[in-house]
């Protein structure tokens, strides 16, 4: 199953994805924004099953499900560029940002901007088609909260 969706996320042409897919390659993105720097912190668990339980209304045996998978997915996938291609044909540009401010999220829930997380973060944002002015504003509303 994974390697079925690795697949269609990295073809040439990938085809349009369904809305589980893009659940998922965003729930992956996010996993893999909390282990880049090496520390997966219980903060970063929690605010990703905050952020998923409140976008997509679900109970938590549906978060604890979608995280499971996608950290498997996560594990399995050799680029980060399958993850936000998927986002980026399938969500609108607001919802966009509210990916950016999901991601920022994370980034900050454990309390301290890692160089790993910042670095991702600059890479991730133009692949989503977000300018870094939209960035640094994302990151000081999630800040402010």
């Amino acid at each position: 199953m994974f390697a079925d969706l690795l697949r269609r996320l990295g073809a040439p042409k990938p085809e349009p994805i369904t809305d589980s897919d893009a659940r998922l390659a965003l729930c992956a993105l996010l996993v893999r924004l909390a282990r880049s720097d090496g520390d997966y912190a219980q903060a970063e668990r929690m605010k990703i099953a905050e952020t998923l339980a409140a976008r997509y209304g679900l109970d938590p045996s549906g978060v604890d499900a979608l995280i499971h998978e996608a950290e498997a997915v996560e594990a399995e996938a050799p680029d980060t560029v399958r993850f936000t291609r998927a986002i980026k044909e399938s969500v609108a540009y607001e919802d966009r940002i509210v990916v950016i401010e999901a991601l920022w999220a994370i980034a900050l829930a454990d309390g301290h901007r890692s160089a790993d997380e910042d670095a991702l973060l600059r890479m991730v944002a133009p692949m989503l088609g977000i300018n870094d002015r939209d960035s640094a504003l994302a990151r000081q509303r999630v800040a402010k909260l």
